[in-house]
């Protein structure tokens, strides 16, 4: 799994670096930034210098430029080339955007494309991963919803023979288990009951790892059954995604980054082989607020030519999914965490409607 930067923490540590930090130097990095973003191409001093923030001369924005490239936030083959953004200059750059909202022109637009779909959750994944592709430029990834440490909701315990009985587990969310269970003597439908009444009682809420940490007198036959409770929930905790959504492979294809044979190949494996869920795992990922990941902060080595910008959107204490944006460094960062931000809560509204719940 690739490690995801906290971006709370981290944000922390970024605003005291940025400080070392003039105005001027701040300024021409941004313009650095967002000229190789758009253009692809190392930036000249000469292209800085029509900035209108700035009135250097081309002399002193070299030696700010050569102070940058010392600190790490630009690099430059040698001292007459252009400059390219470093992973520490985009950090910089992500947190120095502040908040930024997707236009309210595009807002409306996608409202009205979601009110022409089908009023299913699938339906609107797919359309979120195609809005997300279309608005970035870059592959979008969104995954359905998965149980939140699924909680006790309400048991019944059905009797079948003299000592096989039905277990019916319902859990929050209107998620319904069943699994039969074979006690060691004999039980009768008001003894089971009985016993379902006391487990509804004590378990109500409670998710797996707190029906075990419950401290209770249980007879052996309930000690039974919520052994198999735990068991059912365990394994709907452990459930994997199902196959994610997947868009805009055509356009990280079409990116300067992916002229080269072996990188277009090492794009299409991760697709193929759907390792790009790994990015994306909602583990780490506490709140709606939008997250990045920026080339070499991902762990993993076959993720350190990406940047990852990811969000979750669901339903409060029941499920959850991850919608995110994954593309070359060279990402239009202030679009794509805009567009992110917005359609994870459209997505969170949505399901909230759909199931009367409230959101994440």
């Amino acid at each position: 799994m690739v490690d995801l930067i906290v971006i709370s923490n981290l944000r922390l540590r970024l605003l005291t670096r940025a400080k070392m930090l003039s105005t001027r130097r701040e300024t021409i990095l941004k313009s650095i930034v967002g000229q190789y973003i758009v253009k692809a191409v190392p930036v000249a001093s000469q292209g800085i210098v029509s900035d209108p923030e700035l009135r250097v001369s081309p002399a002193t924005i070299r030696n700010e430029m050569a102070h940058l490239e010392q600190e790490g936030y630009i690099i430059r083959q040698h001292p007459s080339a252009g400059s390219i953004p470093s992973d520490k200059g985009y950090r910089y750059y992500v947190e120095s955007l502040g908040d930024i909202e997707l236009p309210l022109t595009e807002q409306r637009l996608i409202s009205h494309l979601f009110q022409q779909v089908e009023r299913e959750l699938e339906e609107w994944l797919r359309l979120t991963a195609k809005l997300i592709a279309q608005l970035v430029q870059n592959m979008a990834i969104v995954t359905l919803l998965k149980p939140v440490n699924c909680q006790f909701k309400y048991l019944e315990l059905v009797s079948l023979q003299e000592s096989l009985a039905l277990i019916v587990l319902i859990l929050r969310g209107a998620r319904v288990k069943q699994q039969l269970v074979t006690f060691n003597q004999v039980i009768s439908q008001p003894e089971l009951t009985t016993i379902a009444n006391k487990l509804n009682s004590v378990y109500s809420s409670l998710t797996s790892s707190q029906i075990l940490a419950k401290d209770i007198e249980l007879s052996p036959a309930e000690r039974q059954l919520t052994d198999c409770l735990v068991k059912i929930m365990q394994a709907e905790d452990e459930k994997e995604y199902e196959e994610p959504y997947l868009n805009g492979v055509h356009f990280m294809l079409n990116q300067p980054e992916f002229v080269s044979r072996q990188r277009m190949k090492s794009l299409l494996e991760l697709v193929d082989h759907r390792r790009l869920l790994k990015i994306i795992d909602p583990e780490g990922l506490t709140t709606q607020e939008v997250q990045v990941v920026i080339g070499k902060e991902n762990k993993a080595e076959v993720f350190q030519d990406y940047s990852v910008i990811i969000s979750r959107y669901g339903l409060t204490n029941e499920a959850a999914g991850t919608i995110g944006v994954i593309g070359p460094t060279r990402m239009p960062y202030g679009r794509a965490i805009s567009a992110i931000s917005y359609l994870s809560s459209v997505l969170s509204g949505m399901a909230a409607e759909l199931y009367g719940r409230e959101t994440v």
